[in-house]
């Protein structure tokens, strides 16, 4: 479990993050949600140690997070971040190997390089494993990324994935694909934290859902509680309306200017 208690964060006066407490559990998948400069990435790098926090305190199982080596945290956390970027002439299954350095001291294991298969498998990369990962689209280096903090988790239990805008670059077909595998984690018992845009994706797979603006959560709960048309207008500025489709159990977010 990770606790935020109380959390604040400013960049040249600036406050990003205002008293912001959070308890996060594992075999959950929890969205964060909210405009652009609400404080969503900042969230996400208090939560991993990427950033301390100014005021307040990040706890992991308990323990403070600044407790916890560098090593400790990259076992029990992977993140990926919206901005990957690898100038060198790294194989595919070079990069995804990176996620398994945690776990060896010298050379990579017959078992570290299984779990780099599976995970390229998973993310629909394996025919790529020998590719130049700079000569991939975005999209495709998006999936690879995707393959190396999952191969950085796997088999660890009550591990966190934490992934900031996943689906970035990424095509329909594999945006659906991505937030398939961070269901199903949470479904195998990991904890999943995602930073979402597409808030009609974040009411199929999440949990519950953080609603941000101006440095504070405003609201947390089921995406039903959370993302109503009152919310999404009085936060997003938009006006919509909520519709049933006829064999759908939820419903879909559509602007109300189309009607």
């Amino acid at each position: 479990m990770i606790e935020a208690n109380g959390i604040s964060y400013s960049v040249r006066g600036r406050r990003l993050l205002e008293e912001v407490s959070v308890t996060l559990k594992t075999g959950r998948l929890v969205a964060v949600v909210g405009p652009n400069g609400a404080g969503k990435s900042t969230l996400l790098k208090m939560l991993t140690r990427e950033l301390l926090p100014e005021k307040g305190t990040v706890k992991l199982d308990g323990r403070n997070m600044t407790a916890y080596t560098y090593l400790d945290l990259a076992r029990k956390r992977a993140v990926l971040t919206q901005q990957n970027k690898l100038s060198l002439p790294f194989e595919v299954q070079e990069v995804v190997m990176m996620g398994r350095y945690p776990f060896h001291k010298n050379a990579p294991e017959e078992r570290d390089y299984e779990i780099v298969t599976e995970c390229l498998r998973n993310v629909g990369m394996l025919s790529f494993a020998s590719r130049i990962f700079t000569t991939l689209s975005g999209g495709e280096q998006q999936r690879v990324q995707l393959a190396k903090s999952l191969a950085q988790i796997w088999g660890t239990e009550n591990a966190f994935l934490f992934l900031d805008e996943p689906t970035n670059g990424m095509d329909l077909l594999h945006q659906y694909h991505a937030l398939d595998i961070a269901r199903q984690l949470a479904d195998r018992g990991a904890g999943v934290v995602a930073v979402l845009h597409d808030l009609n994706m974040t009411l199929q797979y999440a949990d519950e859902v953080l609603l941000m603006q101006n440095g504070r959560v405003r609201m947390s709960g089921t995406p039903a509680e959370v993302l109503t048309a009152a919310n999404i207008e009085d936060v997003f500025s938009v006006p919509v309306r909520l519709m049933n489709l006829p064999g759908s159990e939820g419903n879909i977010i559509v602007p109300a200017s189309r009607f």
